[in-house]
This record gives C-alpha cells, structure tokens and sequence, in this order.
C-alpha cells in the first residue's frame, strides 16, 4: 500500500522539487530528479521521469530541457510569478507602513516561495524591513478583514482609533476614541492605508489610517448611503476620490487652475492623469484645469514647488495659499 501510496504522491512531489530547486541558470537531470524523490521516500527509475516531465507538461507546467553545457538537464520556465514580479511585489510591501515589520516578514517570505530556492535567496539578501519605519500593530490583517466585510454587506462598524498626543509633562501618549462608521471604501496612498468612511455624528467623509485602527467592531445597523455625504451616487469611485484628495486631506472638490512651469508637464499628468485639461499660458508656463478637494494636503503640495506653480483660481485656494505662504515667512523673519 505505501508503493501505492507513494506513487501517487510522486508527481507532486516532482513539480515541488522542480519549484524548489531548478530555474534559467539552475536545472536537474533525470537522475538528480530520481535521487531528489529518494530523499523524499520515493523511489523512481530514470526512465519513469521522463513519463511523469511529460504527463506534468500536459498539466501546464513550462518544464524546459536544457542541453545548456554544465547546466544539463530539466528546469521550471514559466511560473506564477516570475522574480521581476515578486522583487515588485516584495519592494511595495517593504515600504507600506502599514505592514508591521515580522508581517512584513511573513508575506514577503510567502511570496519568495513562489521562487527557486536560489533565486529566492538572492531577493531575500535585498529586503531591509528592520531598518525601515513600520507600524507596531500586529492585527492589521483582521482590521481589513472586518472592514471589508462591513463594506460589502453595507453594514456599519464601531471602530477604536488611536492618536498619539503630547501630554503636560512633554511626554507622548496614546489616547483612544470610539466612533460609529459608514465604511466606503479601502484606499492605499502615500504608503499608507487607510479607510474611507462617514462619522454617523457629520454629513461629510473622513479618512482613518487602517493602522491606527485598534479594533473593529461589527454591527447590524446599514451604512449611511455614500450619496448623502458624496457627490457619488450609483457607485462610490475610490479610485476618483484618491486622486482629488491631497495626502489624505479631505475637503470639497472644486474646480482648480493653476500656471505651472512647463518642465512640470510630468509631474501634473502624473499626478492628475492624462485627462486633465491644458493650454498655453505663455512661452515658458502652461494652464492646467482639474478638479480637487481644497484642504489643507492641496496646499502643502501646491507650496513645495514655489514659484513654479501659481494658483489663478478659486479665489478661496489663492487666499489660503497667500495666507500659509506669509505664516511660514514669518517664521524666519
């Protein structure tokens, strides 16, 4: 019964070891397959590996022979993830903030499994999650979890958000508030993540960071439609509502333009996308036209360029801007 047993394991027992072990640069003869499966109890002729290449190819594993003198033999070619996926993969994780540091860990481990052990090692020698700053919750996974349920069954969630402040004693503290929320949507920008949601108390949005959530806490009653506290209606579009909110600043869309330098033609498209509408201002600066939620993440991003980039309306937007402009000039004065 163990033959039995064993032989039916045997194929795959082989698509592992040819995961694990073999790639481009690194292949396995029949009989380094055979001795392989030995290791793993068992056992196999030569001839045999040969039949079972053949049944796992017409499975769909991309198993290459390769004649490749001092690299002779079989390799897996095309994977779930090849290497440049999974270094792209591994290089978002490593800088969400979000993830803590041994989750961080955890899922890019997971993601190297997809790898040859060889390669793998490679890409493991180039993750420096220590030196990098990382959230200390552990229970972000259940966090968006339950958040995403609540969204989807349209249900509101009781949620414990921490803020850090400064006590009398100049001391940094936490301290802990519960609020009732309409969950919308879940939005990762700037590296962080955060949720899109309604306060029952207020008829606007308002974001939290996932990772300061402390816990959630599941209810019966319905969410509040978006439409009430959006200008959505039939759907929430959170990946419209990211690009209108400056650094996670909410506030109210509107209508914008601003003169920009042209050497900032890539940085506006970039960050408004292709659709947004410009024309001519003069030989050396063009006029952009969007829409955006004035707040306070606008404004800081408007001041970093300077005089390179000129608000010519609403009229609100400029006065905020003159505004903030002078308070940081007096600063230094």
């Amino acid at each position: 019964m163990a033959g039995v047993k064993n032989s039916k394991l045997k194929l795959l027992v082989l698509a592992d070891i040819l995961e694990k072990y073999t790639d481009e640069e690194h292949s396995l003869t029949a009989i380094e397959l055979c001795d392989k499966l030995q290791n793993e109890g068992i056992s196999a002729e030569r001839k045999s590996i040969y039949k079972d290449i053949d049944v796992l190819r017409e499975f769909g594993y991309d198993i290459i022979k390769s004649t490749e003198k001092g690299n002779a033999g079989y390799f897996l070619g095309e994977r779930k993830f090849q290497e440049a996926e999974i270094r792209l993969i591994s290089d978002a994780i490593q800088a969400a903030n979000f993830i803590s540091a041994n989750k961080t860990a955890e899922l890019v481990e997971k993601f190297e499994s997809f790898l040859s052990q060889k390669q793998s090692k490679i890409l493991h020698s180039q993750v420096y999650v220590e030196k990098r700053p990382k959230t200390s919750n552990e229970r972000i996974y259940y966090t968006i979890s339950e958040l995403d349920k609540a969204i989807n069954k349209n249900l509101k969630v009781s949620i414990v958000y921490q803020k850090r402040k400064i006590t009398e004693e100049f001391k940094t503290a936490t301290e802990e508030k519960t609020h009732k929320v309409s969950p919308y949507a879940l939005i990762w920008s700037n590296d962080s993540y955060y949720l899109i949601c309604n306060n029952e108390k207020y008829d606007n949005l308002m974001h939290v960071r996932i990772d300061r959530i402390k816990s959630v806490s599941a209810t019966t009653e319905k969410s509040r439609h978006f439409s009430e506290v959006s200008n959505y209606t039939n759907k929430f579009d959170a990946a419209d509502y990211a690009n209108k909110s400056f650094n996670m600043f909410s506030g109210e869309p509107k209508p914008i333009q601003l003169i920009c330098n042209n050497d900032l033609l890539d940085v506006m498209l970039d960050r408004f996308g292709k659709s947004v509408k410009i024309q001519k201002n003069d030989e050396n600066s063009f006029i952009l036209r969007t829409n955006a939620a004035v707040s306070e993440g606008l404004i800081a991003w408007i001041l970093q360029f300077g005089p390179r980039v000129k608000v010519k309306s609403p009229n609100d937007l400029i006065y905020e801007i003159k505004k903030k402009a002078e308070e940081t000039a007096k600063l230094y004065n």
